[in-house]
């Protein structure tokens, strides 16, 4: 998602808020780099065995994101057999994401696509990869096969939601539900809250507190009235933490364009 505006430009970012949970539709780079990196994506998932990992893009250029944020939108990818077209199936890794609408920002649906389109309109062909351990690989193909994705899923949308609390959700923090959902075996949204505020560190965004209240006043898809005085959201990096924190995750790195793959966290 991109949004233009002036009165509140240094809302969250100095150019644009963090941007990056619609589907995507303007083409940023040719059909042919989009499709290999798709494949590279999927090469090194499947070279090290997943069945289901979690695959992030970026909705920004880096150098506009928020210190700390290396990535805007967070999804679950599962090994699967994809229809073609044609009629014929393949085997690939269908993506599982929470989109805010087009139309009406402050909701959102559950959209699965594949690599290619997940990748399509990015501003730079870099992927955030976490590979969970084989348990909560498991657990999370079960989850989703249960329809706990969809359980879980509150449409009402705030680009910056708490994940603390029920009342609005992100793509990053839907995905966190579900991998929590996976990992204590429940869909009682309250109960998982309660376990993600005992276990789960959110990432701060420094954010104008003046700002963000014109935010709340002009730009649709921002809500804060489920955060306290500092604002803290779920974010691709504050969940390779936490499954990297209780030994749930055998890889995170991010992987660029025709370059070898980067741990991104240093205790990785």
């Amino acid at each position: 998602m991109k949004w233009t505006y002036a009165l509140i430009s240094c809302l969250l970012l100095s150019k644009a808020a963090i941007a990056g949970s619609q589907q995507q539709q303007k083409q940023t780079f040719p059909v042919e780099d989009v499709t290999a990196f798709a494949k590279q994506v999927e090469h090194y998932a499947a070279k090290k065995g997943a069945r289901a990992f979690i695959i992030a893009r970026m909705g920004q250029a880096k150098k506009d994101l928020p210190k700390g944020v290396n990535f805007t939108h967070s999804a679950l990818a599962i090994y699967s057999e994809i229809a073609l077209d044609n009629g014929e199936t393949a085997k690939g890794y269908a993506i599982y994401n929470l989109y805010q609408e087009p139309k009406d920002k402050d909701k959102s649906s559950l959209v699965t696509d594949y690599p290619v389109d997940f990748f399509w309109g990015v501003p730079e062909l870099t992927a955030g990869i976490i590979i969970p351990d084989s348990d909560l690989q498991t657990r999370l193909i079960e989850a989703v096969v249960n329809g706990n994705n969809i359980a879980l899923h509150n449409s009402n949308y705030s680009l910056i939601s708490n994940p603390y609390s029920t009342k609005y959700q992100n793509c990053n923090e839907h995905l966190l539900d579900l991998i929590n959902s996976a990992i204590y075996q429940t869909t009682d949204k309250q109960q998982l809250k309660a376990n993600t505020k005992a276990y789960f560190k959110p990432q701060r965004i420094r954010v104008n507190r003046a700002k963000l209240a014109m935010g709340n006043l002009f730009m649709d898809g921002v809500s804060t009235d489920d955060h306290g005085t500092k604002i803290y959201t779920t974010t691709f990096t504050s969940i390779a933490k936490y499954l990297s924190s209780y030994d749930l995750a055998s890889n995170v790195i991010t992987l660029s364009y025709n370059q070898p793959a980067r741990q991104l966290l240093a205790s990785n």
